[in-house]
């Protein structure tokens, strides 16, 4: 099949097969590119679609981002149930596979020890939301009672206000306990933005948005441990998703262009 070589991943030499079923960008299925001690997971994808113009025109449009982020991740997720992958960006694409080879040489180094950082490792995400108002928590079937005069009213929303407002700090509170928590249980952590509600679509105000690097063979404690805190504080929500490729600390070695998407030039193979 000709076209251009979409990467998902590059990691070390591994012996498991990948499900068999399992397909990628552009439906094609994914391969191994061995180059020395390293291996790209490559696939084929068109020119059409991937070249330098299509693609700077794809990557506005919400539908194609979406669809071709599932099947890059699930390539990702497939190769992190058998071996540590270190994800590329979303859409990194080069000629033909004596382009890959180069970026392979090119980043040996960083590669390597980025590889070796994360052999073994996960990456697991624990967010932390406001759920609700106070007063909404307690009693969400009681509508509040309607102020008597305007006085009542100040007096009202007053309350509320410095509810709110302990609200606020008491899940602040939570939220940089645990983060301390967990850091002291993994190898490393990374704090993200807090997300928008508006895009996320998640209920509720997200105070914590972190990523924890923990050992496979301690995620078990690491799970149960979040698991422990989710019933502690009223009106707060704890998330946990994973186990992921360690995406939050690939760092730089995760693609050699600062875009996220580009074509290389190489002689075919």
């Amino acid at each position: 099949m000709t076209g251009l070589r979409y990467v998902y991943a590059v990691c070390r030499p591994f012996d498991a097969a990948l499900q068999t079923q399992l397909t990628g960008v552009a439906g094609d299925p994914p391969r191994l590119l061995p180059h020395g001690d390293l291996v790209a997971v490559v696939s084929h994808v068109p020119e059409a679609d991937f070249g330098e113009e299509a693609l700077r025109a794809h990557l506005e449009d919400l539908d194609w981002l979406t669809g071709t982020a599932r099947a890059h991740q699930q390539v990702v997720d497939a190769l992190t149930a058998v071996t540590t992958p270190l994800p590329l960006r979303l859409a990194t694409v080069f000629r033909d596979d004596s382009g890959v080879r180069v970026m392979l040489e090119e980043r040996e180094t960083a590669f390597r020890r980025t590889l070796e950082r994360l052999d073994g490792r996960v990456e697991w995400g624990v967010k932390v939301f406001v759920e609700a108002e106070p007063e909404q928590a307690a009693a969400p079937a009681q509508p509040a009672p309607k102020p008597a005069s305007g006085r009542d009213y100040l007096r009202q929303r007053r309350r509320q206000s410095r509810a709110n407002e302990d609200l606020w700090t008491r899940a602040e509170e939570f939220a940089t306990g645990l983060h301390r928590t967990l850091s002291e249980r993994a190898d490393d952590a990374r704090l993200h933005a807090p997300q928008n509600p508006r895009l996320s679509g998640a209920a509720g105000r997200n105070v914590l948005n972190a990523a924890y690097l923990v050992r496979r063979d301690a995620s078990e404690e690491f799970v149960e441990r979040v698991d422990r805190t989710k019933d502690d504080a009223p009106g707060i929500r704890v998330e946990l998703t994973g186990p992921w490729a360690a995406y939050s600390f690939a760092g730089d070695e995760r693609a050699d262009g600062a875009d996220g998407a580009e074509t290389r030039e190489g002689d075919a193979s």
